[in-house]
């Protein structure tokens, strides 16, 4: 155990590092930095299991900073402990342009960052991801997994809503591998916490099933005790840390002035004084303290993980898990569903992604369902008895967050359901979904007025627009069996992209027939070409389709040559070189667009001037005969429109 004047001087480390960054830069986060060094200090010296020169192995304790603004703690942290990937020149870089260090700790810049935070809360969902990612691998795997995970939350993540999903559903699920420390300084940016919280945090998460305990955040026997007691805990732990922000600072500590500010040169003095810290250099750390640091990570304890390891009876799988790897015969799968899907007649897209679930499962054993209460909507559940599936209950924010979690810790691709309505409530972490590269696959069904009776409240019209504005995500919407299929070979092959598959809920006909290659990966393709002189392109997405189709059949017979194009993911099709792209767009024929959502966007593929068939305001309650009829979206209506057109 290291002493207490030792653990002073390494905590003082970080808090130095930290103004010293944060003033070079004149910008940053100094409060949360200074107030958890202690904890930190102890955390990392005796509890943390992690080895700086192998950062990614398998069973390293997981250190999520969900107060993302407090990014020099982490990078702090990395530097002292040791990781080959940041350097003394990377923290004098903070916050710089292409630095390894900004504002908010990004995942895939540094090897010891877990996952990508700065929203507030969403660092705390992604943690209690990585713990049942752990307990299903565990369970797996020969209980080879014992760690932890760590998250550190402030004020600001327990105030955003998300906080209260993810944490009724760690304690439910009774994630006792979970711990949270939570920065209790009572201070936000607008001032004391009582000014817009009169929460007790501690009654709070003891109400949702966790363990809790409160601490001097400052007092390391009580940080050390607390751990000590989280670790040996049947529940998820909450402790309590009560810190002085900004702690030694003589003039700014304790107020909401250095929360999110440099401190100034004059200041930093000070600080440098009270802490006892008498070399005035900026970045310099003594090197018997850096030693003191970098001698805490041995290699011990992952040496004897490595032996229990390499003794795994199942090892080729965990290592394919692992590294993200897909199975052969997988696109056999898809194969043979296609040609299964041509005894179909007409089904809804949701009952259609639910038989690729069912025969995704054997061969896929690292998928992991779950649906926001939704199952029996959103037909995420197989009757696989082998198949991983999570009662998210009604919260939609924290299992778009939890999933990002179980993503990042790898040997899982999630996906979780709901209505494409609330893809609203997601919409925070499935940005940082795309942010972060994962394979995180959104099941949306009830994708639009074609609920029918359930009205506006639940009818998305704008969703579509705005999820298609999200960079490097994907967002299917197919028209059939068949396309529906494809945009799921599309996203499990995709390690790099989370996914979108939005849904009917209505039956919609089958339009494609038996084939081998995947057309939806062009992200548009004609599904029928004009028999004649092309005059017509029409392009339509997921149930609009077999509107278009009709529509197409009628204008042939009328001798108006017709195309139709289905547009089943945009982001694919504008990543098509720009020959493909001239073939569907670049000609002289009368472009429509079909589809039962907003035309924000649609004109980028026929014009301004071009005739758009959709919706341009809310929905309403009615069947959905009745509503495709009210508001327009009808064959004769696209013939109409085109008739007049071609007329002018």
């Amino acid at each position: 155990m290291i002493d207490n004047n030792k653990l002073k001087s390494m905590a003082n480390a970080i808090r130095i590092l930290a103004i010293d960054a944060i003033e070079k830069s004149n910008s940053g986060h100094p409060g949360i930095v200074m107030g958890m060094a202690d904890v930190a200090t102890i955390l990392f010296s005796e509890f943390l299991k992690f080895n700086p020169k192998v950062p990614d192995w398998q069973n390293r304790d997981r250190f999520i900073l969900s107060a993302g603004h407090g990014s020099m703690l982490l990078y702090a942290l990395a530097y002292l402990t040791g990781y080959d990937d940041m350097s003394l020149d990377d923290l004098k870089s903070f916050r710089q342009l292409n630095s390894k260090t900004p504002g908010h700790p990004e995942h895939h810049l540094l090897s010891g960052i877990e996952t990508t935070t700065g929203p507030l809360g969403q660092g705390l969902a992604n943690g209690v991801g990585m713990a049942i990612a752990k307990d299903l691998m565990a369970a797996e795997f020969d209980n080879i997994l014992d760690h932890k995970t760590y998250v550190i939350v402030g004020d600001g993540c327990l105030m955003e809503g998300i906080s209260q999903e993810a944490i009724s559903l760690a304690g439910h699920l009774k994630l006792k591998d979970l711990i949270v420390l939570f920065d209790d300084n009572q201070i936000t940016i607008d001032g004391p916490t009582n000014i817009s919280t009169s929460d007790d945090q501690i009654a709070r998460f003891k109400a949702s099933n966790w363990h809790v305990i409160s601490i001097d955040g400052h007092d390391f026997n009580q940080i050390r005790s607390a751990l000590n007691e989280a670790i040996k805990s049947n529940k998820p732990t909450m402790i309590a840390c009560r810190t002085i922000i900004g702690y030694g600072s003589p003039n700014k500590s304790g107020t909401s002035d250095i929360h999110g500010s440099s401190l100034g040169k004059d200041e930093i003095a000070l600080t440098r004084k009270n802490l006892g810290w008498e070399n005035q250099t900026p970045f310099a750390i003594p090197d018997n303290i850096l030693n003191d640091w970098r001698s805490i990570a041995t290699s011990k304890t992952y040496d004897a993980w490595m032996e229990l390891y390499n003794n795994l009876p199942n090892k080729l799988e965990f290592d394919r898990r692992i590294k993200n790897e897909l199975p052969a015969g997988l696109e056999q799968v898809f194969i043979d569903l296609k040609t299964k899907a041509q005894d179909i007649k007409e089904e809804a897209t949701r009952k259609s992604s639910g038989k690729v679930l069912e025969a995704l499962i054997d061969i896929l054993p690292e998928l992991v369902g779950g649906s926001a209460d939704l199952t029996p909507s959103n037909n995420t559940k197989t009757n696989n008895k082998k198949a991983k599936y999570i009662h998210y209950g009604i919260r939609e924010h924290a299992m778009a967050g939890v999933m990002n979690g179980i993503s990042l810790y790898k040997g899982f691709i999630p996906y979780g359901g709901t209505f494409l309505v609330f893809s609203d409530y997601c919409r925070n972490a499935i940005r940082l979904s795309a942010l972060m590269k994962q394979r995180v696959v959104y099941v949306m069904t009830h994708d639009s007025i074609g609920l029918g009776e359930d009205g506006p409240t639940h009818q998305p019209v704008e969703h579509l627009a705005s999820l298609r504005a999200i960079p490097n995500l994907l967002v299917f919407r197919p028209c059939d069996l068949i396309e529906t299929i494809e945009a799921w070979q599309i996203a499990i092959n995709n390690p790099h992209r989370p996914s979108i598959i939005a849904l009917s809920r209505q039956n919609l006909p089958l339009l494609r027939s038996d084939d081998r290659n995947n057309l939806s990966e062009k992200g548009a393709y004609i599904l029928a070409e004009s028999s004649s002189e092309l005059k017509v392109t029409i392009f339509a997405t997921g149930s609009e389709v077999q509107l278009a189709i009709e529509a197409r059949n009628k204008l042939q017979a009328m001798n108006i040559g017709c195309r139709v194009v289905s547009m089943v993911c945009w982001s694919l099709f504008e990543e098509q070189d720009k020959s493909y792209q001239d073939h569907l767009l670049n000609n002289n024929s009368i472009k429509v667009g079909v589809e039962a959502a907003i035309r924000l966007g649609w004109d980028r593929y026929i014009g301004r001037d071009g005739i758009f068939i959709g919706m341009d305001g809310f929905g309403a309650s009615a069947p959905i005969a009745d509503l495709y009829q009210y508001f327009g979206i009808t064959v004769d209506r696209i013939i109409q429109e085109i008739k007049n057109e071609n007329s002018n």
